[in-house]
């Protein structure tokens, strides 16, 4: 995608915010499914648009007022949380133009990136922020969408890495993967993110038919643990050490039920696919995507794994 000139930004809210704009930027295409299949924002309440709509407008007003590498970030963040990724692919691309050395955009633009489903482009950004990056400072990243403790979990170094090898995983590159969620381990500080980079290091193991390693790395995450953000990982963990009943999994009475099921049912399907039972991976794997929440990493990766075990 070409990069657009800055003063180009500073108009972009109002293609969104021109109520006779609205229904063009509803069905304008975001992303392509890996068949193909054309993805559009998904619908969502007034209210959350509403309040979705004023965090981009303020982020494109501190952008105007200063179009630092920072307030950039916040204006391409807040266009993907609208779903919208092609503007928010815009804003970082422009950024780094910018700022050709900022890990922190490249680690953005590699996130919407994989949302879009251009693979090889997010693998390519996340090798440069990885470079990039300071390896011995960790950096705790801001969140967009604060969770219940108002406490930010993350960090730069965990983002980049965690992504990097997400690239990796959903381009079969699973040794890879597997090298890089090893090093993300180095910057998994708290136990949220001890249990995200343990589960997809898991997974990748798997499908690398490492089974014996792969359960050693299982062998930190304990019933005792503190989590906050990730629980949906957790639970996957806490199953594939036989300590939560598969049937646990996917109860929707008490979750986000379209998040929660794209994420853990991917990891369920994932389990009946390397322990053979590709029938039943397949049928939980068709159930994530019937939730309709395609930019879910679950969902994206269910929607990979479904493609290549096509007939």
């Amino acid at each position: 995608m070409k990069a657009h000139l800055s003063i180009l930004l500073c108009c972009t809210v109002f293609f969104f915010a021109c109520s006779g704009d609205k229904a063009e930027e509803k069905e304008e295409v975001q992303a392509y499914a890996v068949d193909g299949t054309s993805l559009y924002i998904p619908d969502r309440s007034e209210e959350a648009t509403s309040a979705l709509t004023a965090n981009l407008e303020e982020a494109q007003k501190n952008f105007d007022d200063e179009p630092s590498e920072m307030n950039t970030i916040w204006l391409g963040r807040r266009w993907a949380y609208l779903t919208n990724y092609n503007k928010a692919i815009e804003v970082f691309t422009a950024g780094i133009n910018k700022f050709p050395n900022s890990y922190k955009l490249y680690r953005h633009r590699g996130h919407r990136y994989i949302s879009t489903r251009q693979f090889e482009k997010a693998e390519a950004d996340y090798k440069k922020a990885f470079e990039l990056m300071d390896k011995e400072k960790i950096e705790v990243e801001p969140d967009g969408a604060p969770n219940s403790m108002n406490i930010p979990l993350s960090n730069t170094q965990f983002n980049i890495l965690y992504h990097y090898g997400l690239a990796l995983y959903l381009q079969g590159k699973f040794e890879e993967a597997t090298a890089i969620y090893k090093e993300c381990l180095k910057y998994s500080v708290n136990d949220d993110l001890l249990v995200a980079t343990t589960d997809w290091l898991y997974m990748s193991l798997m499908r690398e038919g490492k089974a014996e390693e792969a359960a050693t790395v299982l062998e930190p995450i304990h019933s005792e643990m503190t989590i906050i953000e990730n629980d949906s990982y957790y639970k996957r963990i806490m199953m594939y050490k036989g300590e939560l009943a598969k049937e646990e999994l996917l109860r929707t009475d008490q979750m986000d039920v379209a998040l929660s099921l794209a994420t853990q049912g991917y990891g369920m399907g994932n389990w009946y696919l390397y322990n053979g039972d590709t029938t039943k991976a397949k049928e939980i794997f068709q159930k994530v995507i019937e939730t309709g929440n395609w930019p879910a990493f679950g969902y994206v990766a269910a929607e990979v794994d479904l493609y290549r075990l096509k007939d």
